[in-house]
């Protein structure tokens, strides 16, 4: 299946299945997690004209190029008098404009004679410098829709009108666990054909870097009763995210296992590397089962399983930032699968890390994002490709 196809009905299964359950929760708890109701202003920002510079405010129209007395002061969070016509106020950034003032001059253009009058030494027009009141948001204007993903921006947006306390969609629980009887947990001694687990580190990390509450299920062996039973086990989570076991073969317990008691809706992909991805379900329960090299967990995470969790928390921008740039590479063979090469910018040209393997994890920690190489094609040093920055894809 082609990656978009595979991506579609991913988001049509998330859609079929939204965290519906809220949770009300402080504006510093908040960071990370999706807004769960429209953010509407019940108050205009700015609240009343303010000032945009430390200067003077005047009623152009009393002004006719003589100097003018300074009749009050204003300072931020003071409360003006009425300019007192034919006079300007001495006014600070930030500083409500006193009724009567439509203009503001800088301090930098205004002469401070030694009986205290100012002089104004440029022109000037009239609401120059003035913030208007509700410049920013008025009243009853949307703010951040639902489904917004609330980050330090979004949660002093929401300081500046006042909210204490958010709505937020309630953390999806996803199960993580890994098959295969070579993996071991790191600190562990290796025994024969042993190799350290990654995969488990690096979702469960990610995990929490998307909001989700992760439950650590573990190390499955390669075996069916037990594939079944740990399955059956994790009925109260949102989603069961698995690694390895997902090739076709007598070692396949997972497809297996969904193809008994679940269904398999989605399995075998046009990518490289990741092509064995599964997508089902467990007697009710979604399943979406990586295939195990630490390359191919990666990028199948990345583009298809980050989107599937945030649209089933109401976020519909899920599509990664991409951008055009040239390739500082040649790439002759083309192949029959989309290709996500682990690459990097140097000098506003993507390179492309020496080693491809989809075992090869290192690769990902040199890389800063992901060249993607289409279907069928060829590449010569300067042709444009896609490249997607890792940073648009962990967090």
């Amino acid at each position: 299946m082609p990656v978009e196809a595979a991506l579609a009905r991913l988001l049509e299964v998330a859609e079929a299945a939204p965290i519906r359950e809220r949770e009300h929760l402080p504006l510093a708890e908040v960071e990370g997690r999706v807004l769960a109701k429209d953010l509407i202003a019940t108050l205009d920002l700015p609240p009343w004209p303010n000032s945009a510079m430390d200067g003077y405010a005047l009623n152009l129209a009393d002004w006719s190029g003589e100097p003018m007395f300074v009749s009050q002061k204003i300072f931020a969070g003071q409360a003006p008098e009425p300019l007192q016509p034919g006079t300007c106020a001495r006014i600070f950034t930030g500083a409500p404009v006193p009724a009567g003032a439509d203009c503001v001059e800088m301090q930098e253009n205004v002469q401070v004679l030694a009986d205290e009058r100012v002089v104004f030494t440029e022109p000037m027009i009239v609401g120059q410098n003035i913030r208007p009141q509700g410049q920013e948001t008025t009243v009853g204007e949307l703010v951040l829709p639902a489904g917004t993903r609330l980050g330090p921006i979004e949660q002093g947006l929401a300081a500046s009108l006042g909210c204490a306390a958010l709505d937020v969609v309630r953390k999806v629980r996803v199960a993580v666990l890994s098959t295969g009887d070579e993996l071991v947990e790191p600190g562990t001694a290796l025994g024969p054909g042993q190799i350290y687990n990654s995969n488990r580190v690096l979702l469960c990390s990610w995990l929490q870097r998307l909001g989700c509450e992760v439950i650590d299920a573990g190390i499955l062996p390669d075996d069916l009763p037990t594939t079944r039973a740990k399955l059956g086990e994790l009925q109260d989570v949102d989603l069961i995210l698995s690694t390895g076991g997902v090739s076709v073969g007598e070692a396949d317990f997972l497809g297996i296992a969904l193809r008994e008691e679940g269904e398999l809706t989605l399995w075998k992909l046009a990518i490289k590397p990741g092509k064995p991805l599964t997508v089902g379900h467990f007697r009710g329960v979604p399943v979406i089962g990586l295939p195990g090299n630490p390359a191919s967990t990666l990028v199948t995470f990345a583009l298809l399983t980050r989107p599937y969790l945030l649209r089933r928390q109401g976020v519909q921008d899920v599509e990664p930032l991409k951008f055009e740039v040239p390739a500082g590479f040649a790439w002759p063979q083309a192949g029959n699968r989309r290709e996500y090469l682990r690459g990097r910018l140097e000098q506003g040209k993507a390179t492309i890390y020496r080693n491809q393997s989809s075992g090869v994890l290192r690769s990902a920690a040199w890389a800063d994002g992901l060249v993607e190489v289409l279907e069928g094609r060829t590449l010569t040093a300067g042709d444009e490709v896609t490249f997607i920055p890792l940073t648009e894809l962990l967090g």
